[in-house]
């Protein structure tokens, strides 16, 4: 899908047509819609849809007649029927008269500039606003970043209670997450690095400290994924650690119990061997058999005392 975008007088409008200043918004463009944009902008077909390939790195390239600022950004996935996030590439084209952002997929680091709620930001200034989108995109990964931790958090508060296996599986997933963050931020640092040495793209002074904040921001997000990474780590390793206790609780309690089991069945083993009555114990005696039995609940009740004291029950 190709939308067109331009800003007058702080208001964003809808585009029938290019435009100069505009911004050029793929949403999984068809192979028409990018022909037709590397036509008229005299950009190779190859950069644009370099975003929609999954596996496509981050990147910065400067070409005579415009520069490719390839980045990932986070975007929401279901992942083993569970709700997760990854990465995808957003390509950003500064044109002559354009910028142009490509991507597989319609994500909020760009439908925020859509809803218009980032103030002060214009198409018409192109580094200003590639660096706004940069730096949106950091805040979405720290906000991504804290609803991974509430949803850790909330597995933490239920290990008390009815901790699982299917825990443990979250737990995988809420790190596979951060692992895929932190590939992703680590390679726009790169990128982010080297725009600070380019000389060639026209920053103002302002610019410059934009491009500032977002590599600040874009270290707090590696740093908050680090720190996050442990955290689980930390989290998964108590889990198994109160599942294999409970487990060990549990075949503790039933050994105890096979023990206390174990001995009437001995007793009644005994008295029902097959020998002469004369020669077991009581046979003749009056209420034998009860004396038998009242013994046999003593000496139970006195090893479920002791396995108590040995902390076995």
């Amino acid at each position: 899908m190709k939308t067109i975008y331009r800003t007058d007088d702080r208001l964003l409008r809808e585009l029938e047509t290019e435009e100069n200043g505009c911004w050029i918004k793929l949403t999984t463009p068809t192979l028409e819609e990018c022909a037709s944009v590397s036509e008229k902008y005299e950009i190779d077909i190859a950069d644009i849809r370099a975003a929609l390939d999954d596996e496509e790195s981050s990147r910065i390239s400067m070409e005579d007649d415009y520069t490719l600022i390839l980045v990932d950004i986070p975007s929401a996935e279901v992942r083993n029927n569970r709700n997760t996030y990854t990465t995808i590439p957003l390509g950003i084209i500064l044109a002559e008269d354009a910028l142009i952002t490509v991507c597989s997929e319609e994500t909020a680091v760009l439908n925020t500039f859509v809803e218009q709620r980032i103030r002060d930001f214009s198409t018409k200034k192109q580094m200003r606003f590639t660096y706004q989108i940069l730096y949106n995109s950091c805040m979405v990964y720290q906000s991504l970043l804290r609803a991974i931790d509430r949803k850790r958090t909330e597995i933490e508060e239920r290990i008390n209670d009815d901790t699982e296996d299917v825990d443990l599986v979250d737990l995988h997933e809420l790190e596979s997450n951060l692992v895929y963050f932190a590939t992703s931020l680590r390679a726009n640092s790169v990128v982010l690095d080297r725009l600070t040495r380019y000389g060639r793209l026209r920053q103002y002074e302002e610019d410059e400290e934009l491009l500032e904040d977002v590599i600040i921001e874009n270290k707090q997000a590696i740093e908050m994924t680090g720190i996050y990474r442990d955290i689980i780590n930390g989290t998964r390793e108590l889990l198994s650690t109160v599942i294999n206790n409970r487990l060990n609780n549990a075949m503790k309690y039933l050994a105890a119990i096979t023990i206390v089991m174990s001995i009437p069945t001995i007793v009644s083993g005994l008295y029902g061997m097959n020998v002469s009555g004369e020669w077991m114990p009581l046979s003749s005696t009056p209420h034998g058999f009860a004396i038998i039995c009242i013994g046999t609940l003593v000496i139970c009740v006195v090893a479920l005392i002791i396995l108590h004291k040995r902390r076995m029950l």
